[in-house]
Order: structure tokens, then sequence, then C-alpha cells
């Protein structure tokens, strides 16, 4: 049993690195699907350069979350990270044009994502998992909490 409590934030640690750097290879090549988010994210926020930048940027994001969630004494900062990242894409798919099931054209023919929501709030979920689960970790870093 102690080998399971020990290793169980292992099992979210690996959720976002999987959903965050799953994602990573659309990001940084510019897919048709990217494109479209990025664009009417950009126009529904009036910022042009996220239209042509905001993939870079959240996936740099991203990347930085993957890499903090696998070293442990980072883990709580890569939960922080991820729950801002997912905080957002949660937002923009609810309250945006984006819509939960994204929507676009690629090739001439339309095409639909349904599941990038719901990857988000697995995502979003893990992130808040590790950050309660380590959160002694963020008191320490204001002096607050057990030394490690």
């Amino acid at each position: 049993m102690d080998m399971i409590r020990k290793n169980i934030e292992w099992l979210p640690t690996l959720a976002i690195v999987a959903i965050l750097g799953g994602s990573l290879p659309y990001k940084f090549t510019d897919s048709a699907e990217t494109v479209h988010i990025f664009d009417v994210v950009g126009a529904f926020l009036g910022l042009d350069f996220f239209k042509t930048s905001g993939a870079y940027i959240i996936g740099s994001a991203e990347l930085v979350a993957c890499i903090l969630v696998l070293i442990p004494r980072l883990r709580v900062f890569g939960g922080l990270l991820t729950l801002g990242i997912m905080t957002g894409a949660i937002t923009f798919h609810l309250f945006s044009p984006l819509g939960v099931t994204v929507r676009w054209t690629e090739n001439g023919m339309p095409q639909e994502d349904g599941t990038l929501f719901s990857l988000a709030c697995i995502a979003f979920v893990c992130g808040l998992w590790l950050v309660c689960r380590r959160h002694s970790d963020l008191l320490v870093l204001f002096g607050k909490g057990p030394k490690a």
C-alpha cells in the first residue's frame, strides 16, 4: 500500500505529459486545426499577435509544464502551470466562438474535433490534484511549511 501511495501521483503526471506533450507537434507545425483555434481566439481577444504567435506561446508554456511535472520537487509548479493553461483553454472553449466542438476546414473539407475540450478538462483535474497533493511544497517556498 505504501508503494501505491508513494507513486500514485505518477498517474496524473503522465496524463498531463501525454495530453500537453501530445499537442506540441500540432502547435509547433502550424496544423490547420491549431491555426484555426488561435485565429478564432486571437480575433475574439482582439489580439493580432495571438493569431500568429499564440500557438508557439502556449506550446512553450505546455512544454515547460511537462518538464516541471516530471521533476518531483517541481511537480507542484507544473501542476499550477497546467491549471493556468487549461483554465484558459476551457474558458475559450466555453465562452468564445471556438465552441466545445472545434470546427474548421482543411483541404476544402469540413472537419471537427470534440476531444480537445475533454482533454483540457482531464489535464485541469490532474493539475489540480497535483497542486492539492503537493501544496506543502508551495508553503515551503513562502517559509510557512515543513522544510524538506
